[in-house]
């Protein structure tokens, strides 16, 4: 079992960028698959991103494709997701996950968030 800890949310105007990271604790870290989700007031918790344990393999929303970027340093038990050219649309609180697989109802362990609001 891991405990996940988000940072690096933040006001941002549109077009700009953040990185928010996720800590782990444990030291089974690189066992799991890791996802960013997030959820906007009125709306439903969506998938953002996800990455194998490896780092190998990395899957997107197709509303965040060519513009966020999911990687992970296993030495460090930190994933991390690089959000560029980012849009009011994007405001939400952003939750990182640990999984057994990246099938959205592999996640199981939630991190306690981070906000993330974009300007127009």
């Amino acid at each position: 079992q891991v405990q996940l800890v988000e940072a690096g949310g933040g006001f941002v105007q549109a077009g700009g960028s953040l990185r928010p990271s996720c800590a782990a604790s444990g030291r089974t870290f690189s066992s799991y698959a890791m996802g960013w989700f997030r959820q906007a007031p009125g709306k439903e918790r969506e998938f953002v991103a996800a990455i194998s344990w490896s780092g190998c393999n990395t899957y997107y929303a197709d509303s965040v494709k060519d513009r966020f970027t999911i990687s992970r340093d296993n030495a460090k038990n930190t994933v991390y997701l690089q959000m560029n050219d980012l849009t009011p649309e994007d405001t939400a609180e952003y939750y990182c996950a640990a999984g057994i697989g990246l099938g959205v109802n592999a996640f199981g362990t939630w991190g306690q968030g981070t906000q993330v609001t974009v300007s127009s």
